[in-house]
């Protein structure tokens, strides 16, 4: 068939246009995907915006997915819902507010292009045009800038004031600097000032506050969709005093806003911020186009409906009284007034039997796959003789594609890949396959022209879309570091042992002032720190905060604690160092490395890779690589890209010709596990296969065969894979997935397997014992704490059984087109509460689902909520490591204190898989009837809503279950009694010194602890930086620093974030590096001033006696011997400057070369 044939035999979708102005038309049967494709089509012709209104959130990305299908290039826009139920106690994420502030800013000069919109939020009254406009902003580099009354126009526009700039509306403040976060920009800036000029506008990162490019201009949009400023405070009060009935005085709303610090929910109140609203036609271009969706009428009677349910349940609120429905939402008669205004088609998939205009479009007969018919696809193989035409087959991603193409190929149907919709429509190919996300096809009888979608095919959808669009943490620093630190909490000294941190004070001393930590220690005794010996301080993890031992200063107590610990990590040490030695002596297998076909691989991964993730890639390849076995835990967060690390590892090996073997706990990961692994390589020549209690016995007993001759490259299974009767001929590298669901005689199977092999393990929440082992260097860790851009932090509530709450939880959900899980983990009374909530839930599907059901019924059911044909799913634990849903982003777990810390995280990782805010609420008993761990274990995973806290919640863990068992019982007690920070470092020490073949000295006295002091305050001023809490981790940076390369990026990264150093920073960073040189030449303390001063030496010193001597006898007036110890000088040195580098010198003279 001729290329101008198809492409013209196309017409049967050429668009028909209403008359001109204010004219209605309906368009009929368009079956299937017809509908898209010829609103695509319009709207690539039409020289205007197109509003299209869907009946759902779900729908309008269903639509936004297809019409991307059939037309890439047009410009696509969806107008976001809050994402709250009417009359809400609940905000909007900022990220939804910047998106919706974006369109409305943009929306009026659109000139062509789609833009779609849920009926429900067409409803809603929005802030009039002139308030966009009017509360905007252009700042351009090299323009003078007030800063006062710059920070008050950021006020009054709704941004908030912070001390580390992380979300969209915040913005911060450090003397010339401004950073800030733009609503509608996907960057956030760095304005610095020049006296009272833009010298530059830099973009930088939330993650590690440094900054990146440079731009001339930046556009200020108001953080809210209402005016916060006084004129809007004073309208909003008046407003409010007419419209809603009520005592002021017991308002909350009144009185939050009367203070300028607006409320929860407060978009419910909207309209008394402004004289008169606005919809969003107002916001449209003259020339728009409306397109409506079927089913809109009944979309808006069903949103009355239950928008009058929540008011008539909700406005006997006293302190929360409601405005009317109708000043938030339009009525279907206002609605049907303003549609008058523009052309408007409505469209219709069915036939039209009145005036309007039908297409010649089919929907598809079925074309269902019998399986156990002779000939499976007889019902394609009809269709397609009738159809004598030409076909495009559609699959949902690559490794579907390449399936498909092969089930095809058995019925001897020739099929090529083409890379999309416009590629196929302009080919003469006669039967072609493409990756696409249609869920009905198309079918147009006169042009004999079908798409057709796999699902069409085997009768479910097999997959769905996930929607995925910084700098890396080091795992030591972590547990090290002093973040995460309240006043109260329990801090270890490295001589004093372990107090209570009470925050940072200022103290004059000698004239000089200076800032320390101060330590609380037994009956009210108190260390002044000064922050240059910050590395000797750390938290204390070991045993929870409430029983952290308290040590007396000035006593042995301490002492005897810590040689006790430091003999036992002696021992632990040699220990170590024996196992380590027997995996050395085993030579492993160094992978061949192919850098091409890696590079090919790695480009084909769709999404951008964190710094995290490419860092943990790298260390993995590096490790397989090296003729030692590798043995290394990859932490990442659910959904942080822990897979993607494992496909890379997976690749090497079976590039290099060894089998991979994948082990994850539960059947359905390993059928998701070989669904990803089939898809990313699909365009590779290897034989994947699977291990699981799926396989019929022939089918297992043949891939058993398989593996054992060498044609399986790589296999994906549960503890199946480690039965004797499981060999493989040439097994390489082994991936265990969520380790910590494997009981005792897995584990101790793998660790048979981990002497000789590489061995990779992935872990959403390691468990202590991994955690131990890790950082003690036994295992190497990597963690990925960056989340993917577009992932929100998880909103976690912990709470009692209450009908309401529960309700309103999943209408929430709901209402934006998702699904809920229920974990309710006793199979018992499962279905009472599905029962129940079924009743509190009419017109929903609730569905339940547990262990003990056979297993070819749970994978249905999955696959059914999966495909989002129910809508809420009661479940057991078994949901813990489940497949993704990334429409799923609300979950309530019922009697939440039963459940362990590394549980609760990941079920509650279960949800947030998406660009969506996703709701946590964890169930439990009233709060007395708790056990202290139960309350303990909440509060934790309450208190770490943000993403990438897996890590962080080990630690937490350690805390709570009393750190320990890293080789056996007995060293809880030592770790507890001197926190796990400390013991660690005792047994790095010990390991270091066995490794070089010397006794362990783990007696702090021999450890020279240098003090410097230059005769100048060395601290960070507040007025420099105001944030203590941020102060506090600079200066334990800045102390623990190893090497003056680290002190001086240090420096830089300070200069960045928070403008050009002040003099007591300058001396800060004077006396370290000061330190740093005195301590490698064994300096036990250096004083100098103005006028001189005096060098301590420890007993046995890194220097040259012979040069002190010819000091002295060279410059007498200058240097003289006090004692065996000291060496005293008097020298003029004005600058703090000219003593550093004075003294650096001096010591370079006296070091042995």
């Amino acid at each position: 068939m001729a290329v101008a044939s198809t492409a013209s035999s196309f017409q049967a979708l050429q668009p028909v246009y209403p008359p001109p102005k204010q004219g209605s038309l309906r368009w009929g049967q368009l079956y299937g995907n017809a509908a898209e494709a010829l609103i695509a089509h319009t709207a690539s012709e039409y020289k205007g915006l197109i509003l299209l209104v869907t009946s759902d959130t779900h729908h309008a990305y269903r639509m936004e997915a297809a019409l991307r299908f059939f037309a890439p290039e047009l410009a696509i826009h969806i107008f976001p819902d809050w994402e709250t139920l009417p009359y809400d106690i609940f905000s909007p994420h900022e990220d939804i507010i910047s998106e919706r502030l974006k369109m409305l800013a943009r929306l009026p000069t659109l000139q062509q292009g789609i833009l779609i919109v849920p009926i429900a939020t067409l409803l809603q009254r929005l802030a009039p045009t002139h308030y966009v406009q009017s509360h905007s902003l252009l700042l351009k580099a090299g323009v003078k800038l007030d800063l006062d009354s710059f920070r008050q126009h950021l006020d009054k526009a709704g941004y908030q004031q912070v001390s580390q700039v992380m979300q969209h509306g915040e913005y911060a403040s450090r003397g010339a600097l401004v950073d800030l976060f733009p609503m509608g920009s996907t960057l956030p800036y760095r304005i610095d000032l020049f006296d009272d000029e833009i010298d530059s506008i830099r973009s930088f990162s939330t993650e590690t506050q440094r900054t990146a490019d440079t731009f001339k201009q930046v556009e200020l949009l108001p953080a809210r969709e209402y005016p916060l400023d006084e004129a809007g405070i004073k309208l909003f009060r008046s407003n409010y005093r007419q419209q809603v009935d009520g005592d002021l005085q017991r308002s909350r709303i009144y009185e939050a806003v009367s203070h300028g610090k607006p409320p929860a929910g407060i978009e419910y109140y909207l309209p008394l911020f402004f004289e008169n609203t606005a919809t969003l036609f107002d916001y449209l271009p003259a020339k728009t186009l409306l397109i409506l969706e079927a089913g809109i009428p009944t979309a808006i009677e069903q949103f009355w409906q239950s928008l009058a349910h929540r008011y008539e349940q909700r406005r006997h609120d006293l302190e929360r009284p409601l405005l009317l429905p109708e000043k938030l939402f339009l009525k279907a008669e206002l609605l049907n007034s303003f549609l008058r205004e523009y052309r408007c088609i409505e469209v219709q998939s069915f036939k039209l039997e009145a005036e309007g205009h039908n297409y010649s479009t089919a929907a598809l007969p079925s074309l269902l796959l019998h399986p156990r018919h002779e000939q499976p696809l007889f019902l394609l193989l009809q269709f397609l003789k009738d159809l004598k035409g030409r076909v495009l087959f559609t699959a949902e991603s690559a490794g579907r594609r390449e399936a498909l193409m092969e089930l095809l190929s058995a019925q001897n149907l020739a099929v090529s890949p083409v890379e999309s919709w416009q590629a196929f429509i302009h080919s003469t190919t006669a039967m072609a396959v493409t990756v696409a996300p249609l869920e009905q096809g198309l079918w147009l009888p006169d042009a004999r022209l079908a798409v057709i979608p796999e699902n069409l095919l085997h009768g479910v959808q097999i997959q769905q879309q996930r929607r995925r669009k910084k700098t890396t943490r080091d795992a030591d620093a972590i547990v090290r570091n002093l973040t995460d630190l309240n006043e109260g909490a329990p801090v270890v000294h490295e001589e004093h042992g372990v107090g209570r941190y009470l925050g940072l004070q200022r103290v004059t001393a000698g004239g000089i002032e200076a800032e320390y930590l101060l330590i609380e220690y037994a009956n009210n005794d108190r260390l002044y720190v000064p922050v240059a010996s910050l590395h000797l301080v750390s938290r204390y993890t070991g045993a929870d905060p409430d029983h952290a031992p308290l040590h007396k200063l000035g006593t042995d107590h301490w002492e005897k604690a810590r040689s006790k610990a430091a003999e036992k990590a002696r021992d632990v040490a040699a220990e170590l160092l024996d196992i380590h030695a027997r995996r050395a002596a085993q030579r492993g297998h160094s992978f061949p490395f192919d850098e091409s076909d890696y590079r090919l691989f790695a480009g084909a991964f769709p999404f951008e890779e964190t710094p995290d993730q490419a860092l943990a890639i790298e260390n993995v390849i590096n490790d397989m690589r090296s003729a030692q076995p590798m043995d290394r835990v990859v932490c990442g967060d659910v959904g942080f890209g822990k897979t993607e690390v494992a496909m890379r590892a997976a690749f090497v090996a079976a590039n290099a010709g060894k089998q991979v073997a994948m082990i994850a706990p539960t059947t359905l990961l390993v059928e998701q596990h070989l669904n990803n692994f089939r898809d990313r390589f699909a365009d590779w020549p290897f034989r994947i296969e699977s291990l699981s209690r799926f396989k019929t016995s022939k089918e297992a007993s043949k891939a058993l065969d398989a593996l054992a001759a060498g044609t399986i490259d790589i296999v994906i299974g549960t503890h199946k894979l480690l039965q004797s009767d499981v060999v493989f001929k040439n097994l390489g590298l082994v991936i265990i997935d969520e380790e910590h669901r494997f009981g005792v005689r897995d584990k101790e199977q793998m660790k048979k397997l981990r002497a000789n092999v590489d061995m990779l393990t992935m872990t959403a929440t390691p468990i202590p014992r991994t955690l131990n082992m890790s950082l003690s260097g036994l295992r190497d860790l990597s963690i990925i704490a960056t989340p993917p851009t577009q992932r929100h932090a998880i909103k976690t509530f912990v709470t009692e059984w209450n009908k309401t709450t529960i309700q309103e939880a999943c209408a929430r959900e709901l209402a934006r087109g998702g699904q809920a899980y229920v974990l309710h983990n006793e199979v018992k009374t499962i279905g009472k509460i599905t029962a129940e909530l079924s009743e509190l839930l009419p017109n929903v599907e609730v569905r339940f689902a547990h262990g003990q059901m056979r297993e070819r019924e749970l994978e249905s059911l999955m696959s059914d909520f999966y495909h989002q044909r129910f809508q809420i799913l009661v479940a057991t634990t078994i949901i813990e490591s489940g497949i993704d849903v990334p429409t799923a982003n609300t979950i309530i777990i019922n009697r939440a204190d039963k459940l362990g810390l590394a549980q609760l995280h990941q079920l509650r990782g279960r949800v947030g898989r998406s660009h969506h805010r996703a709701y946590a609420y964890l169930i439990t008993p009233p709060k007395k009837l708790l056990t202290q761990d139960a309350v303990k274990r909440l509060e934790a995973i309450e208190s770490l809503e943000e993403l990438g806290v897996g890590f962080t919640l080990a630690t937490h863990d350690l805390e709570i279950r009393g750190a320990g068992e890293l080789l056996g019982e007995d060293q809880s007690g030592q770790i507890q009694e001197i926190g796990f920070n400390l013991y660690n470092d005792l047994l790095e020490r010990a390991v270091k010194a066995l490794k070089s073949g010397k006794i362990p000295d783990l007696d702090p006295r021999t450890h020279s602890r240098t003090t410097v002091e230059l005769g100048a305050p060395a601290l960070i001023p507040d007025d420099y930086l105001a944030d203590v809490h941020s102060r506090l981790i600079l200066y334990k940076r800045i102390a623990s620093a190893a090497h003056q390369a680290a002190l001086d990026e240090l420096r830089v990264e300070m200069i960045d974030r928070f403008g050009l150093l002040p003099e007591p920073v300058k001396t800060l960073f004077s006396v370290t590096r000061v330190k740093l040189v005195a301590q490698a030449l064994g300096v036990r303390k250096l004083d100098m001033n103005t006028k001189g001063g005096r060098i301590i030496f420890d007993t046995k010193p890194n220097i040259d006696p012979l040069k002190v001597i010819q000091l002295i006898q060279k410059r007498p007036w200058m240097f003289k011997l006090d004692g065996q110890d000291k060496l005293r000088f008097e020298v003029e040195l004005a600058t703090v400057q000219e003593r550093e580098e004075w003294v650096v010198k001096l010591m370079g003279d006296l070091g042995v070369n």
